[in-house]
């Protein structure tokens, strides 16, 4: 009889046993697959890429790499949110180094864009959550902590100099000296009021504001609000708009030169325009491919870039502003008034450092290009570039997508991991994960 109890509970332990190596055997096979697909495909992305850039896509033989992990999404994000709560997100961060392409369902479902980054200090930046259209939540970053902001904010802005902020809420736009500093100025919006704000962007002395909304362009003061695009055409409204007009345009983007003496502004349907002080025109740039898309004047102003984009690619340009006045760039035409810097991207956003422009991309990659063209580095961070700001020491970059995720790199710090995709030698600190109807996630 005591036999048999005792064969009876060595049979239960060797259950026990066997149960528990099973489950380890598991979870360091699951580790095992996400570790080595993933080094796999990041490595097969690298050598096509690299191929393509130095031989011509067209040359390429090879079969496109395959994301083998979809899998494995939804179960890795449960052990994110578990390392989030249990304070374990470092040696998380080791064991399953962070990925896009696994996430692609959840993503398409819970996804959103993060526009309006901003620099403010040290390790801090101002983000909005969302979309004009849908509405956008204000939010503060400082390291990897979150802290939700006045949610009557819906737009903020940067000065191209001098670190001054706009914030736009209840139909005001207030202007301050540093992020919540000492009020500059404060404006009431009229005839702007409850448009959709694309961008905001307040000159360096805070007196005078460009807003850019998808129902025209203005320039804002204490004394008037004036909207200088697009153009009105008499003509084209009575000809093709039975004599009604609507300002609304597509793919609105405008800049200003770090020094405020130009504005430039394009559209769907309009080239860039080159324009002065006093919103003359002063200058034109026809696109070399299909759409005006994006415009950012270098750090120190001796060039203006402009893209142009057709579906998710585009061309993007620089011309020299030493002879900007007067300046007329034909579209879809060759000339010696411009250089070609790069022929792929589509840009919806950029930075600038004193020597590099720093493109964000349709595809979800950040490029550093220099001002003769070379293409410097590039670093790939999933979805399109919604959001790009850059520290002022020029070593800290967060971009964001319009996956919901901001992701910051500290600059040729060298790779963290196997899986990074891209050639620029950067350093991911972390990604923040802000997904609809998720608490937000570092990883």
């Amino acid at each position: 009889m005591i036999s048999l109890f005792f064969n009876y509970y060595i049979a239960i332990i060797k259950n026990i046993m066997l149960g528990f190596l099973k489950r380890k055997f598991s979870d360091w096979d699951f580790k095992m697959e996400w570790n080595v697909l993933g080094r796999e495909y990041a490595t097969a992305v690298n050598e096509m890429v690299d191929f393509g850039e130095k031989h011509g896509w067209d040359k390429w033989e090879g079969e496109n790499p395959e994301n083998k992990r979809i899998h494995l999404g939804e179960k890795v994000f449960k052990l994110l949110k578990k390392a989030n709560s249990d304070n374990a997100i470092d040696e998380f961060r080791k064991t399953f180094p962070p990925a896009h392409a696994p996430f692609h369902t959840m993503i398409q479902d819970k996804g959103q864009g993060i526009e309006h980054l901003h620099f403010i200090e040290n390790d801090k930046i101002v983000f909005l959550l969302g979309t004009g259209y849908f509405g956008r939540k204000a939010h503060l970053l400082d390291g990897t902590k979150v802290t939700e902001l006045d949610p009557t904010i819906s737009a903020v802005g940067k000065s191209k100099r001098n670190n001054l902020f706009a914030t736009i809420a209840n139909d005001k736009i207030v202007t301050t000296q540093g992020w919540e500093g000492p009020v500059i100025r404060s404006f009431d919006m009229r005839e702007s009021k409850g448009l959709e704000v694309i961008e905001v962007i307040p000159f360096n002395d805070g007196q005078r504001i460009l807003l850019n909304t998808h129902h025209g362009m203005f320039l804002i003061s204490d004394e008037e609000e004036i909207m200088f695009h697009p153009v009105y055409d008499k003509t084209y409204v009575d000809e093709e708009m039975d004599g009604v007009w609507d300002p609304y345009i597509d793919m609105g983007n405008a800049t200003i030169s770090n020094d405020n003496r130009y504005i430039v502004v394009g559209d769907q349907g309009a080239d860039h325009r080159i324009l002065n002080q006093q919103l003359q025109q002063i200058g034109q740039i026809g696109p070399q491919s299909s759409y005006p898309h994006y415009c950012i004047f270098s750090a120190d102003d001796s060039q203006l870039i402009t893209n142009s984009c057709h579906f998710y690619n585009g061309i993007t340009i620089a011309v020299s502003t030493e002879n900007i006045d007067g300046l007329k760039v034909e579209a879809y035409k060759e000339s010696e008034l411009f250089k070609v810097v790069d022929e792929e991207m589509r840009v919806y956003i950029a930075a600038t450092t004193k020597e590099l422009y720093i493109f964000g991309d349709a595809y979800g990659y950040i490029r550093a290009f220099n001002k003769k063209g070379d293409n410097v580095w590039r670093h790939f961070v999933g979805s399109t570039i919604s959001g790009l700001t850059i520290s002022h020491d020029e070593q800290t970059v967060w971009a964001a997508t319009y996956a919901g995720m901001i992701h910051k790199l500290s600059l040729g710090k060298g790779h963290r991991d196997d899986h990074t995709i891209g050639n620029g030698d950067h350093y991911e600190e972390f990604r923040l994960i802000c997904w609809k109807e998720e608490p937000m996630l570092v990883w």
